[in-house]
């Protein structure tokens, strides 16, 4: 498996190309006697239903682009000192392997509970209509997911709530008129009490896990010329939304309170979580692992809605999209180890 994470970050895999690493991983699952479905860049393998749930093993091998600082070259896989450095070795890489290595392994015993499946998907940096959101799609509905593991940097610990995102597109309107004579209506002054209320706005319902739905302002334009009073604004709003809320909730909410259009991109990345007493959260529990709410969003927001998932994998996610982007080798071997105990005590506790 370290072999194999040190070919995929030598292969060019940026979201949307990332063709090549799916060849690769394609190969390593027919070269293991397991059937493969390829959907574009998507990598999927499932033994013939046989009436037992089905648990998915996931993760993702698209990368994003190397940003500047790098002191090693982003796509030439370098251990020093233990370390192994590229991109994509821990966002998600060395996860990536960990679930090709378990469903390897636990797809040959034929006395389990559950059924396993593994999915290596594209475009999950981008959040694409061509990666996990196609298997759901296309694929899920044939195969119905009982739960997910998706496997992201979590420093092996279990990762059991992940809040939801939306991203409206906000405008207020105004009137131009010169600006030495203070004429028309500036769409900016017309912006500011929306703003200020998109700032401290606290929403009555919370989450146990993941808290409050958060609201961020990130971007905002206005204005043509200096001496010319606006007459549009717009900016974009963060919305991180937890199982609390729905996206349909949060966004009429907010038109209650605003003056402004509000606009979403998208409403399909939602919230994910699994029950504290779910099988595989207590089986982690009894083995010193501690759960927590990932801050962070990955492919489990556009698993088919109520589909049961955590999030877990070796590595630590504050390396992610960083330069020198870096994962330890043992990291690596031992998350493998730990994930396979961690399905097997899981698997027991079915029987």
């Amino acid at each position: 498996m370290i072999d194999l994470l040190t070919k995929l970050i030598a292969t060019q895999s940026f979201s949307r190309e990332e063709h090549e690493t799916a060849d690769i991983i394609e190969g390593i699952l027919r070269a293991a006697g397991r059937p493969v479905e390829r959907i574009g860049n998507n990598v999927v393998s499932l033994l013939h239903q046989d009436g037992r749930p089905v648990w998915l093993l996931n993760s993702h091998h698209d990368t994003v682009r190397p940003g500047s600082g790098w002191t090693h070259d982003p796509c030439t896989p370098t251990i020093v000192d233990g370390r192994l450095y590229g991109l994509g070795s821990n966002d998600a890489g060395g996860a990536l392997v960990m679930m090709l290595a378990a469903y390897l392994h636990m797809s040959t015993q034929s006395d389990m509970p559950v059924q396993f499946a593994f999915a290596a998907t594209a475009e999950e940096e981008v959040s694409g209509e061509h990666g996990m959101a196609q298997l759901t799609r296309d694929v899920f509905p044939t195969y119905p997911i009982a739960c997910a593991l998706v496997g992201e940097p979590t420093k092996m610990q279990l990762a059991i709530a992940e809040r939801g995102l939306m991203v409206l597109d906000c405008a207020w309107q105004g009137r131009t008129g010169h600006a030495a004579r203070k004429e028309g209506v500036n769409a900016i002054y017309e912006a500011l009490a929306d703003l200020e209320w998109f700032r401290t706005y606290a929403f009555a319902q919370t989450s146990a896990d993941l808290g409050e739905v958060s609201m961020t302002v990130t971007q905002i334009n206005a204005g043509s010329q200096h001496n010319v009073v606006p007459d549009v604004c717009t900016a974009v709003v963060d919305v991180r939304i937890p199982g609390s809320h729905t996206h349909e909730d949060a966004l009429a909410e907010i038109r209650q309170h605003v003056s402004c259009t509000c606009t979403p991109r998208s409403m399909r990345l939602r919230s994910s979580a699994i029950a504290a007493d779910h099988p595989i959260v207590r089986a982690g529990v009894s083995l010193g692992m501690h759960t927590y709410a990932s801050p962070t969003m990955s492919d489990q927001a556009l698993l088919p809605l109520g589909v049961p998932s955590l999030k877990i994998g070796p590595g630590d996610s504050a390396r992610s999209h960083t330069p020198d982007e870096w994962i330890g080798v043992d990291e690596v071997e031992q998350g493998i180890a730990t994930f396979i105990n961690l399905l097997e005590t899981t698997m027991r506790s079915l029987q």
